[in-house]
């Protein structure tokens, strides 16, 4: 797995499940990323409010879906809606290094621990940590920082890790389908499977 630069840039996207599935489901039947991109120029296909938001989806998703090598298409389609979110989940975390470093060092390391829960007080030391380790990140405002916190609950949310508490959210430790596991374990993603497991 490819680690990228920081980004604040989650602070505008969402987790996109239905849009990722119905990009997949075109991918598999044959059409290529460029053929989807037209598409969604010209018949609006996920429904966005405005043709800029209908781009910023795409361009999130396809950029998730490029992170993954392809052999995931097939395996995806066949899966159950759970597994589903799963390989969405990996996609962004592969997407978006520093979203990954949060379910890995804060997600992972509690359910590792036994704890079943985590709270704003944990996201909020997650960041404080980075902005030391890292200067880009030191240079973001508080505002910038608490959208991307609730983006990054968000998203755990929507992929079915959490539950929607307010301050405190209850984790659920997902059982990774066999082949879901495989698969990330076959293709460089091993870190991303301990993450999501919450395993060593």
């Amino acid at each position: 797995m490819e680690r990228k630069e920081y980004s604040a840039g989650a602070v505008k996207l969402s987790f996109w499940f239905m849009e990722f599935r119905k990009v997949i489901s075109l991918l598999n039947e044959g059409k290529q990323l460029e053929d989807i991109k037209q598409l969604n120029k010209a018949e609006n296909i996920f429904g966005a409010p405005t043709k800029d938001r209908a781009e910023k989806i795409y361009n999130t998703v396809a950029a998730r879906i490029s992170c993954l090598p392809s052999s995931f298409y097939t395996i995806f389609m066949e899966s159950d809606i759970a597994t589903q979110k799963l390989f969405a989940l990996a996609a962004a975390m592969a997407n978006d290094t520093l979203f990954f470093d949060f379910v890995y060092e804060v997600i992972r390391e509690k359910m590792i621990l036994g704890s079943n829960e985590y709270a704003d007080s944990d996201v909020r030391i997650f960041f404080k940590n980075k902005q030391v380790q890292d200067e880009k990140v030191a240079g973001w405002t508080e505002a910038t920082i608490k959208r991307l916190g609730t983006c990054y609950k968000t998203m755990l949310f929507e992929a079915g890790m959490t539950d929607k508490g307010k301050t405190v959210r209850a984790i659920k430790q997902p059982i990774l389908d066999p082949v879901f596991s495989h698969w990330l374990m076959d293709n460089g993603m091993e870190l991303i499977a301990k993450a999501i497991a919450g395993v060593r």
